[in-house]
């Protein structure tokens, strides 16, 4: 019986001796954990993405409106618009009776005509905003300041601006201190938000927030809003707020009993439901796709071995006549088979962490690749090694040593 040493060293010297042969091999295999590793990464950042810009929410904060946030089905909102609306009285009783809420604010939203100088921008959207949103929505203010709650009550004309607008009204600036036109109303900007980036094609940064005051007199008092609550902290004290709150809301609604709710709570976990439900189809797809690839390189490297078998006959009946076994042959051309797809799955690896520094040093895509999908490439390149290396180790491990030394 041969020495593991040994057939290492004699499955080196055969693939050093077909170098072409072995890269082009190599490369198939490298391309098929490439793609797995570079789907896997897009599946786990769109998640975190998902998690961290759509819903725009913490795991302490849920938001009540009359209209559903997380939906497939177009009749339910259709239906929910003949709901009640959802008003600043609403949110301050609210805020009176849920005593697990650390704060609650609100929030509305339209399309605007916004002007600055000679430039005009159609419809950007124009969130109408309590001054508390300030420690309640994920957003980041980059430069200047929030309002404040005098700001708020007295219907100051100020706003903040996303970073669309700073790119095209400021471009190289700030924009703090000048003043845009919002419709026939003029506000002074008086900070930027920091860049979200576009989601699915759409532009998260083409927005203007102003106090909720300077909203409802802009578009209207009886505008429907959204409550945005925050817990005090910790799983029970926020499932404790959210039933607060509906308690609130269905007593001033007068429902009762199993009566249905006229109003939806929004959760990140409702949101990241609803992104499951619509991506895993999809992604699974994706991951089919890139399996196949990583088979069919498998399946290239056994046509290669097998070529290889044919073309080394008289190599094996020489190493038969010399005493090895048909389970040193078979050790050796397996150790062949997996050498080449562990080298190729290594560098799948390496292209999948090139493109998710590449993804993440670009965009704001949370791209990075996990230890586990690491390993798992490594799993899978050994397992197709050894699946695909199996027949043609056999076929010569079972040449007849007589036949196999008469081969040219």
């Amino acid at each position: 019986m041969m020495r593991p040493a040994d057939i290492l060293s004699q499955s080196i010297d055969a693939l050093k001796a077909h170098k072409l042969r072995a890269a082009l091999t190599t490369l198939g295999l490298t391309m098929g954990v490439a793609t797995l590793i570079t789907v896997m990464t897009i599946v786990q950042g769109a998640n975190l993405y998902v998690e961290q810009k759509i819903a725009n929410l913490g795991t302490n904060v849920f938001k009540i409106a009359r209209t559903p946030f997380a939906v497939t089905d177009f009749n339910v909102v259709i239906k929910a618009l003949k709901y009640k609306r959802i008003e600043m009285d609403d949110v301050r009783a609210v805020a009176a009776a849920c005593t697990d809420c650390e704060l609650v604010g609100a929030t509305a939203t339209s399309t605007k005509r916004i002007r600055y100088q000679e430039k005009e921008l159609q419809d950007i959207n124009l969130y109408g905003h309590t001054a508390n949103m300030a420690d309640i929505d994920t957003r980041t203010v980059e430069n200047g300041r929030y309002f404040t709650e005098i700001e708020d009550e007295r219907g100051s004309n100020v706003c903040l601006i996303g970073g669309f607008l700073v790119d095209q009204f400021f471009p190289g600036g700030t924009g703090i201190g000048s003043t845009i036109r919002v419709g026939k109303d003029e506000f002074q900007v008086i900070g930027t938000f920091e860049k979200i980036g576009s989601i699915l094609g759409q532009d998260q940064d083409n927005f203007l927030v102003i106090p909720m005051s300077s909203y409802l007199r802009i578009v209207g008092s009886r505008t429907p809003v959204t409550i945005n609550a925050k817990a005090t902290g910790g799983e029970k004290n926020f499932e404790s707020a959210i039933d607060q709150s509906r308690l609130v809301l269905r007593a001033r609604r007068h429902i009762s009993g199993n009566k249905e709710e006229d109003f939806f709570v929004g959760t990140s976990d409702s949101y990241m439901a609803l992104w499951n439900s619509i991506s895993g189809a999809f992604f699974s797809v994706f991951i089919m796709v890139s399996s196949i690839s990583a088979i069919v390189g498998g399946i290239v490297i056994m046509n290669v071995m097998l070529v290889s078998v044919t073309e080394r006959t008289k190599e094996i009946g020489v190493r038969r006549a010399l005493g090895a076994t048909e389970a040193d042959i078979r050790r050796q051309f397996l150790t062949e088979s997996v050498m080449q797809c562990v080298i190729g799955g290594l560098f799948g690896i390496g292209a999948g962490f090139l493109f998710a520094l590449i993804l993440r040093s670009f965009t704001a895509f949370p791209a990075a690749v996990e230890t586990w999908v690491a390993v798992l490439g490594v799993v899978l390149s050994s397992v197709i090694g050894l699946f695909f290396g199996i027949y043609p180790a056999v076929r010569a491990s079972k040449l007849d040593p007589v036949v196999a030394l008469r081969g040219d």
